[in-house]
């Protein structure tokens, strides 16, 4: 067991405007008269800053040392106000780099507000001296500075096949920060639904054992992290990349994760990698990546100080990483973590697909009233209807899919069981005499998974992505009025503080920092031709994220749409979008969206074109690998007006986000690239990769919650009633 004095913390340095060096020591070497030595292979990381607050900021680093691994290591920090640490602001600071910790060390430096700082740290070995990297960091302004303010906002960087050329763009600028939406890793080796490695771009876990094995990739394994070792070797290597250190060496950075840090598509600490096939729950896991995340991110705890990461405590109170900012008199940064205490995904991907969920006597009895019926359908109870007939061929069904037959009960679909006899008729070995098919005529009508687009026994689609909207609206609001809780994304206590941070707060500016998007992201695809009818509906193209908790959204945005200056920042979807998302029940409480692309993870259109050709269902509809190469188009078409909150969408592409904020406007620009622009490295070149990077401009401006774009040198608004710019 470690003792209390044994956990990561950050130290505390207290730094002054100016310093006299001690004994030895003069302006050009403060810690007196040594050589200074390249230390790059002992600090592989190089050095990291982030939370910069008005009177502090964090600085990082792990150091190495290949004969003494398993030590604890010790280091010394300086801090000055120049690069060449001519103006030395303390003394060499003694910390010490615990093994348990993966040698990684913190340090809290106090200083002025809006002050930069240069850092370096110092490792000694037989006499020598071995210095890190140089890093520039910057504390916040002061509460009322009267100052502008300017950070990117950056998501989903996948280091496996794929090169941080837009880091090298963003390195370019000048930023007081910078702050990251998570999925700053990715936990699988080489999954080949998204990622390729090649010789350049791949991580190797060196215990590949403690992982988990996912599958091959013809003769190469794949795998996800499990263990704290696995975790940390993400981050080792992703911290690797020259380009990700420079951003970290020039600007502090704000990060929260989402849930790749994980596992992807997590709810609390559980995976969805087996789809509902066995429970997924691993708490060890999901410690063990809270662990190293917080091992390797310079993070902040301003209500505790003292804070330590001890592995000992319950999960999920072993960490709590929602926390706030202020930047001057206009900029409070509200930064959220959606994936600790939420539930489950509203639709389980084992549920039975022909399950009734809501009967006709409970939908007639709600307050919507019976749907019409493209929502809800026919329905038997297959125990009884034609003497148990469809029970047994459901059930022979289910079991040669190795799924659990007595889940076939109750009220069943008739439209499922019409398409399980059809595919049976029409099977290699078609029964004879056929099957009959149900005529539904007069049948009483409800709402099963079938209708939700639940297809398969385990399933994404139809339960995480791509679900029918008109369906899922009816099924979510009627289990949120009997359960608040199954869409209580934030914990009851971090909404209580989300709530409470929001309203009270007296800044120009309330911004929050949000993993996923909060404005619908649907499509209608009612008038395609040349789709099966089943097909022809609306969709959520995902509920994994706040489209799957609408009423929750529309609660919250009920509450935080009518102080108005609130603006959310947003990533997860790799996507380019911005827009305004609204209340339901009250359109004109409504805050301004800005979604970043990702940063080099595979763009969304690219993901769809992926599910498409891989789901059973979608890749025997001709028209669909067109309808995902269309995306953008039918997310925002002005005919169906099916996403009128939506003003623009770009999903092929990857880049960063700037945000300019001033006490009467924020201007964010969307720097975008070709997505085949990251599969090769740009090192080097990267002039090359700027000029051939496209910017849009969009602001918002202080006291009012409209849009505006800039089109030909000029300011255009948008009108949610026209879809245009005017």
């Amino acid at each position: 067991m470690l003792s209390r004095r044994s956990f990561l913390r950050a130290t505390v340095v207290t730094v002054g405007a100016a310093f006299v060096p001690g004994c030895g020591g003069d302006d050009s070497n403060p810690a007196g008269n040594r050589e200074l030595v390249d230390g790059k292979a002992y600090f592989p990381q190089s050095v990291a800053s982030g939370d910069p607050r008005p009177e502090s900021v964090v600085v990082w680093t792990r150091v190495v040392d290949g004969e003494k691994a398993g030590w604890d290591l010790d280091i010394e920090l300086e801090v000055a106000l120049d690069a060449a640490f001519t103006k030395p602001v303390s003394g060499p600071t003694k910390l010490r780099a615990l093994a348990a910790y993966d040698n990684c060390v913190k340090a809290r430096i106090v200083g002025d507000p809006g002050k930069t700082y240069y850092y370096r740290f110092v490792y000694e070995r037989g006499g020598i001296h071995y210095v890190s990297r140089v890093g520039r960091t910057k504390t916040a302004p002061a509460e009322d500075a009267d100052v502008p303010v300017r950070f990117a906002f950056v998501s989903c960087q996948d280091f496996v096949g794929r090169y941080y050329n837009t880091l090298l763009a963003l390195g370019n600028e000048e930023l007081d920060f910078v702050v990251h939406l998570g999925d700053y890793i990715y936990e699988t080796t080489g999954d080949p639904s998204f990622q390729t490695p090649d010789d350049a771009r791949k991580v190797v876990f060196h215990d590949p054992a403690s992982a988990i094995e996912l599958g091959a990739n013809g003769e190469e394994k794949f795998y996800a992290a499990k263990s704290l070792d696995n975790y940390r070797d993400l981050y080792r290597t992703y911290r690797s990349d020259p380009a990700l250190q420079a951003i970290h060496e020039k600007f502090p950075m704000i990060p929260t994760w989402d849930d790749h840090e994980f596992s992807n598509d997590c709810w609390g600490a559980n995976g969805n990698y087996l789809s509902g096939r066995a429970s997924e729950l691993d708490v060890a896991r999901r410690k063990a990546a809270n662990q190293a995340w917080f091992e390797y991110q310079p993070v902040d705890y301003a209500d505790d100080p003292d804070f330590k990461y001890d592995p000992a405590a319950d999960y999920p109170n072993d960490i709590r990483i929602y926390r706030d900012f202020t930047f001057g008199k206009h900029i409070h940064l509200v930064v959220t973590d959606l994936r600790s205490y939420r539930p489950d995904h509203l639709i389980a991907e084992d549920a039975f697909p022909g399950a009734v969920i809501f009967d006709q006597a409970t939908l007639t009895a709600s307050p919507g009233g019976l749907p019409g019926p493209t929502i809800a359908t026919p329905y038997v109870d297959i125990e009884t209807y034609a003497g148990g007939l469809y029970k047994d061929v459901l059930s022979q069904a289910a079991m040669a899919a190795e799924y659990d037959a007595t889940k076939v009960t109750g009220n069943v679909s008739v439209d499922y069981i019409n398409a399980v006899v059809a595919q049976i008729n029409g099977g290699a070995n078609p029964p004879e005499p056929p099957i009959p098919t149900i005529d539904p005529t007069g049948l009483s009508r409800g709402l099963s998974y079938f209708d939700l687009n639940k297809v398969s026994f385990y399933a994404q689609i139809g339960t995480r992505y791509f679900v029918h909207k008109d369906a899922f609206d009816v099924f979510s609001t009627l289990r949120y009025a009997a359960d608040p809780k199954t869409q209580d994304v934030m914990g009851e206590a971090q909404e209580a503080w989300f709530l409470e941070t929001l309203t009270g707060s007296t800044k120009t500016w309330k911004v929050w920092a949000n993993e996923f998007n909060i404005v619908p992201v649907q499509v209608d695809l009612r008038q395609v031709v040349g789709i099966p009818a089943n097909v022809q509906r609306r969709f959520y193209m995902g509920v994994e994220g706040w489209d799957g908790f609408r009423d929750k959204r529309n609660e919250l945005l009920g509450k935080i749409g009518g102080l108005g200056n609130v603006v959310a920042l947003t990533g997860d979807l790799h996507t380019f979008m911005v827009g305004t998302p609204w209340a339901e029940q009250d359109p004109a409480k409504k805050i301004v969206e800005f979604m970043t692309g990702a940063v080099s993870s595979t763009p969304f259109r690219d993901e769809l074109s992926s599910q498409v050709k891989s789901d059973p269902v979608l890749s025997q509809i001709p028209a669909a690998p067109l309808l995902a190469l269309q995306i953008d188009d039918l997310v925002l078409d002005t005919e169906t007006k099916v996403n009128p909150h939506l003003a623009h969408s770009e999903s092929n592409t990857h880049g960063y986000a700037i945000a300019e904020v001033s006490a009467e406007e924020i201007v964010v620009t969307l720097h975008s690239v070709s997505g085949k622009e990251v599969t090769t490295s740009y090192a080097g070149k990267a002039a090359d990769f700027v000029a051939k990077m496209q910017k849009a401009r969009f602001k918002t401006v202080a006291g009012g919650n409209d849009l505006f774009k800039e089109i030909d040198g000029a300011w255009k608004r948008w009108d949610p009633e026209t879809l245009m710019w005017t």
